[in-house]
């Protein structure tokens, strides 16, 4: 079992930046892959970004590349979402997910172990 636990939302305005992190525990290993998704209220859950934990390259959803970063610390265990010039629309519950595999996985289902989710709150 892998439990995940997010943290760093918040409530800012348009334009600001936040950092959220995810930290692992449990049957970890390097052959791991962990992303982040994002639900909206209404809408369904999106895939935001994937990092594979061997070797931390990065995959993204195309809406979100320039303005959001993925990125680990192996010592740690944790995996951040950098997220600059928000906007209003960012607004969602944003989730960490983990698998086992290094496949850039971009499906909810793909994933096995997900997170209670953090909230963003984008002020216009």
């Amino acid at each position: 079992q892998v439990q995940l636990v997010e943290s760093g939302g918040g409530l800012v305005q348009a334009g600001g930046s936040l950092r959220l992190s995810c930290a692992a525990s449990g049957r970890t290993s390097s052959n791991y892959a962990m992303a982040w998704f994002r639900q909206a209220p209404g809408k369904e859950r999106e895939f935001v970004a994937v990092i594979r934990w061997s070797g931390g390259s990065t995959y993204y959803a195309e809406s979100m590349k320039g303005r959001f970063t993925i990125s680990r610390d192996n010592a740690k265990n944790t995996v951040f979402l950098q997220m600059n010039s928000l906007k209003p629309e960012d607004t969602a519950v944003y989730y960490c997910a983990a698998r086992r595999g290094s496949y850039y996985y971009t499906m909810e289902h793909e994933y096995d172990y997900w997170g209670q989710g953090t909230q963003v709150t984008v002020s216009s």
